[in-house]
């Protein structure tokens, strides 16, 4: 923003001094900064004369939605300086009607704070006024700011005034929370949603304001202001008023810095590499530092993320690193660390640093908290990532990986983390343990198809509990409650536990009748009897995982990994029919490292590696 485009301003009278967000707050739809789309609907809106009766404005604090409403309330009933002019999208802030609105005394321009007036006896008195014409405006126009503080009662009195209002009245609402709006006040307003203000922008309007003021200040220390004012203009202009009285006419980036409990950028890029490095003794130091200074632990965790954020964009699109708004010292040494960390370091990183803040915020001493979560990420940067493992693995780091001959395949299970696939026909499934148990994986069975009508009967247990499955009730007492003694084609003698059905055996042999059309004899006993098909599953996965440990790939896995456990196992031939294995794409010959994440979750006491590998891109 230029000179020119600042608000004009005046001394006051009584010589007090007057705080930068009042002195240089927009009289103009030009002097309006961020919300193009807002000041060119109206601009196009009062300049063909299509003037809606009511308009809510919208956005966080600061962002200009009472300033807003002031303009409209000039431009609507200016007159011109020679008191002949219509509505206009530029005030001449010379007639009257401007000159008594900006000095807020203008008898047709009414303004509210919904949050102390929140009763129906206030909007009683705007629905009494409305009746009669403006004293000496154009229009008569009610402000209500903060209008989602008012009563149901309050939003119910004004709904049929706010319909059909007479045709002298505009009503102007302003809201941080449109949502506690009804939305049979919002049907029938003009919304307008005031965006977040650039910081880029900001930087460039409190520029020009240091300047009018004949304020001396340093570059880093008005982007930071900026970046602190998270978009909003009135809470940038108060930063600034306080740091130029801090620094009595000098703005410095280290003032700033010190008053706003930032950490040195500078510091923050060096704690940054010291992570990455794995270099524990320099990254404490550094924190250490840090804290002496002032900076908060929360302060610096969100500096880290937002630099890992900063990072992940320029490695993606470098040009990105070269935009004015960057520091020199981001720029340099960003690029220099985008270009060595990969994405999925940088995704983990992000992830765990996401992770920390909740941790930071939530546990009672703060620090001791951001400590552990460097920690966490010292410990993972010594950590390879999946395509890395990989490579190793190929290159016989972790020793020979040739396979004597294909192992016996275990029964399909679902992994709970990541996957892969390993050498002499098995899918093996790793991850480390949790403080929590992992349910053991019971495998579908594979029933033969159901006879139809044929006369066949089933020839095994396994078989004829497979007929049940439209039946779940039954199917899961068969399956986990019942223990075989004896079985052939049309008797059948069982065991079954306590907790089954005392009319378990006269169910199934009415079914098995329906089912198969012959008669079947179903008799009950006390032997012992096998094992029922539940634990013979279970068996048979634990037996796999047993084998599939053994095989020379996933034991150099284990070994790679101390902790690791094999967690599920999967038979590969049966893949080839059914295509790729448990949801995962078929991985293609020239697969580089980046898509062989999935084969191996590590990440000892911690499950932030499971949340990288699951959602970072494959």
């Amino acid at each position: 923003m230029s000179d020119d485009a600042l608000p004009v301003t005046e001394p006051r009278a009584d010589g007090a001094y007057r705080v930068l967000a009042r002195k240089y707050r927009p009289t103009t739809f030009a002097e309006m900064i961020g919300q193009d789309a807002l000041v060119r609907t109206l601009s196009n809106a009062i300049a063909s004369g299509r003037l809606a009766h009511a308009f809510v404005l919208t956005g966080v604090r600061g962002v200009g939605k009472t300033t807003t409403a002031r303009i409209i309330a000039r431009a609507l009933n200016c007159v011109g300086p020679d008191g002949t002019g219509g509505p206009t999208v530029a005030p001449c802030g010379v007639c009257e009607p401007c000159r008594s609105i900006l000095a807020e005394r203008n008898v047709d321009v009414m303004e509210m704070d919904a949050a102390s007036r929140t009763g129906v006896e206030d909007i009683r008195e705007i629905i009494d006024g409305v009746r009669y014409g403006p004293v000496s405006a154009r229009f008569k126009i009610y402000i209500i700011d903060e209008v989602h503080m008012l009563s149901k009662s309050a939003f119910n009195a004004l709904l049929k005034t706010l319909e059909e209002p007479p045709p002298h009245v505009k009503f102007v609402f302003a809201t941080t929370e449109i949502r506690k709006v009804p939305i049979t006040v919002l049907s029938r307003c003009q919304r307008f949603d005031l965006r977040r203000i650039d910081a880029d922008l900001l930087a460039a309007h409190f520029t020009a304001i240091v300047k009018k003021e004949g304020v001396t200040a340093e570059p880093e220390a008005i982007s930071m202001i900026a970046r602190a004012a998270d978009g909003s203009a009135r809470d940038g202009l108060s930063l600034l008023d306080q740091a130029i009285a801090l620094g009595a006419g000098t703005v410095t980036a280290e003032q700033v810095r010190d008053m706003l409990g930032l950490a040195d950028r500078t510091r923050i890029i060096d704690l940054f590499e010291t992570l990455m490095r794995g270099d524990a003794r320099a990254a404490l130091e550094i924190l250490d530092d840090l804290h002496r200074g002032g900076a908060d632990p929360l302060v610096i965790l969100q500096d880290l993320l937002d630099f890992t954020h900063f990072l992940t964009r320029i490695r993606l699109v470098p040009e990105l690193a070269h935009s004015a708004a960057v520091p020199e010292a981001e720029r340099v040494r960003g690029a220099a660390l985008a270009a060595t960390l990969g994405m999925p370091v940088l995704s983990r990183t992000w992830q765990m640093l996401l992770k920390g803040i909740g941790e930071v915020q939530d546990a009672p001493s703060p620090g001791a908290a951001l400590e552990m979560v460097l920690i966490r990420l010292i410990h993972a940067a010594h950590l390879p990532t999946p395509g890395d493992i990989l490579k190793r693995l190929e290159s016989g780091e972790y020793g020979n990986l040739t396979a004597p001959s294909p192992a016996p395949a275990g029964p399909s299970g679902n992994g709970a983390s990541g996957r892969g696939r390993a050498a002499g026909g098995l899918a093996v499934v790793a991850s480390t343990p949790r403080s929590e148990p992992v349910a053991e994986t019971v495998p579908e069975a594979a029933p033969d198809p159901r006879p139809a009508g044929n006369g066949s009967l089933p020839q095994s247990y396994r078989e004829l509990v497979a007929l049940f499955e439209d039946e779940p009730l039954i199917y899961g007492h068969l399956y986990s409650s019942v223990h075989l003694v004896r079985y052939e084609p049309g008797r059948i003698e069982i065991r079954p536990q306590d907790g089954a059905p005392q009319n378990l055996a006269s169910q199934v042999m009415s079914i098995l009748q329906q089912r198969t059309g012959e008669r079947w004899m179903v008799t009950l006993s006390r032997e012992e009897g096998e094992p029922t098909l539940s634990e013979q599953d279970r068996q048979a996965v634990r037996q796999a995982k047993l084998e599939a440990a053994d095989h020379p790939t996933v034991r150099a896995v284990l070994e790679a990994f101390p902790g690791a456990v094999v967690e599920a196992v999967h038979d590969l031939s049966q893949v080839e029919e059914t295509g790729a294995p448990f949801g995962v794409p078929e991985m293609p010959a020239d697969t580089d490292e980046s898509d062989m994440q999935h084969l191996v979750d590590y990440m000892p006491d911690d499950d932030v590696y499971d949340d990288f590998l699951e959602n970072s891109d494959r």
